[in-house]
């Protein structure tokens, strides 16, 4: 996957606007827009501000890899990479479902 579809489901997944992610990155509307498009290479330095923007990796940015954290997250379990693998596997949609639903079963176990 083209890192141009990446960002741009980023920025959809998180309800975010061009506009605001083109401010957070310093850039004009215009030329955010066209980094989502394809039609501008991203630098590598607002690469990297979108990276920690979104708390995913650059290899996920660059479609090197599907897991959002990257590679190594040394600071998790086996058991909680797997499950965060499972929820990255769902679609955006799924995901709110998924999470409202946990929370609530969460909110009935304590």
């Amino acid at each position: 996957m083209a890192y141009y579809r990446r960002i741009r489901d980023l920025r959809e997944d998180s309800d975010k606007t061009q506009r605001e992610v083109a401010e957070y990155i310093g850039t004009a509307y215009q030329y955010y827009a066209a980094y989502e498009k394809g039609a501008n290479e991203i630098s590598f330095e607002r690469a990297i501000m979108l990276a920690k923007y979104y708390n995913v990796s650059l290899d996920y940015i660059a479609g090197l890899t599907d897991k959002k954290k990257g590679i190594n997250a040394p600071s998790l379990t086996k058991e909680q990479q797997e499950l965060i693998e499972m929820l990255d596997s769902l679609s955006p949609k799924a995901r709110k479902k998924f999470t409202a639903l946990l929370k609530q079963l969460i909110n009935t176990l304590k």
